[in-house]
C-alpha cells in the first residue's frame, strides 16, 4: 500500500503541483499522519522538497513539491538515443539538415491532429480533442474551460524534453502546430514553459473576437 500510495502522491504533485499535506490526504483517502510518513520517505529518497509559505495570519503551511528527481521518475522516452541522434544529424546533414528533420515531424504532427479535430463541432471540442491526442503521446495532457471564457490546454509531462532542451525549435514547432490546428477562430499563447523553468506547459486558447 505504501508503494502505492506514494506513485499516488509524486503523480498528484506532478500534475497539480504543491500540496499541502491535508490536502493529499483528502484525495487519497488516507490520514495526515500517513502522507506525512510518505513524504518524509519521498524526501530522504530525493523526490521531493517543501517550502514554507505564510498565508495571511497564523502559522505558515508547508507546500510539498516534487524535486528535480522527482520530476525525473516520469520518464523522457528515450532521451540519449534522440538527442544522440540530432547531434547525428546536424554532424552529417548540418543546421539545414535538422531544420527539414523537423519541419517534416511538424507536417506529420499537423496533418495528424487536424484530421483527428476536422469534424469537431465548437474550439472547446477541439481543444479536448487535441489534450486527448497530447495525453497519449505522454504529455500528461488535459484541459479546462476558464471563467473568462478562454480555454486552457496543459501538459504536466514532457516526454521529449531532452531533446527539446538540446533543440528549442522543437517546442517552437509545437506551439506553431497548435494554432495553425485551433485555427483562425483562437489566439494561442504559452503562459507556463517547462523549459524556462515551470513545472509544466500551459497554453491559453481565447476565441478570437473575446
Amino acid at each position: 500500500m505504501a508503494d502505492t500510495t506514494t506513485d499516488r502522491i509524486l503523480f498528484r504533485l506532478k500534475t497539480r503541483g504543491p500540496q499541502v499535506i491535508a490536502e493529499l490526504g483528502a484525495a487519497f483517502g488516507v490520514t495526515s499522519e500517513a502522507v506525512r510518513q510518505l513524504l518524509v520517505k519521498a524526501e530522504a529518497d530525493g523526490l521531493v522538497v517543501y517550502e514554507d509559505r505564510r498565508e495571511g495570519r497564523g502559522r505558515p503551511k508547508r507546500f510539498w513539491r516534487l524535486s528535480a528527481a522527482g520530476h525525473a521518475r516520469f520518464p523522457d522516452r528515450h532521451s540519449d538515443l534522440t538527442v544522440s541522434l540530432l547531434d547525428a544529424v546536424v554532424a552529417e546533414f548540418g543546421a539545414e539538415g535538422l531544420d527539414r528533420l523537423i519541419a517534416r515531424r511538424e507536417a506529420d504532427q499537423r496533418s495528424a491532429y487536424r484530421a483527428a479535430t476536422a469534424d469537431a463541432p465548437s474550439l472547446s471540442a477541439k481543444v479536448a480533442l487535441l489534450a486527448g491526442l497530447r495525453d497519449r503521446e505522454g504529455y500528461m495532457a488535459e484541459w479546462r474551460a476558464e471563467d473568462d471564457g478562454t480555454l486552457t490546454l496543459i501538459e504536466n509531462h514532457c516526454p521529449v524534453c531532452a531533446a527539446a532542451t538540446a533543440c528549442r525549435t522543437l517546442c517552437r514547432s509545437e506551439l506553431a502546430i497548435f494554432r495553425d490546428v485551433l485555427g483562425d477562430g483562437a489566439l494561442v499563447e504559452r503562459t507556463d514553459h517547462i523549459l524556462a523553468g515551470a513545472r509544466r506547459c500551459a497554453y491559453r486558447v481565447s476565441p478570437t473576437g473575446m
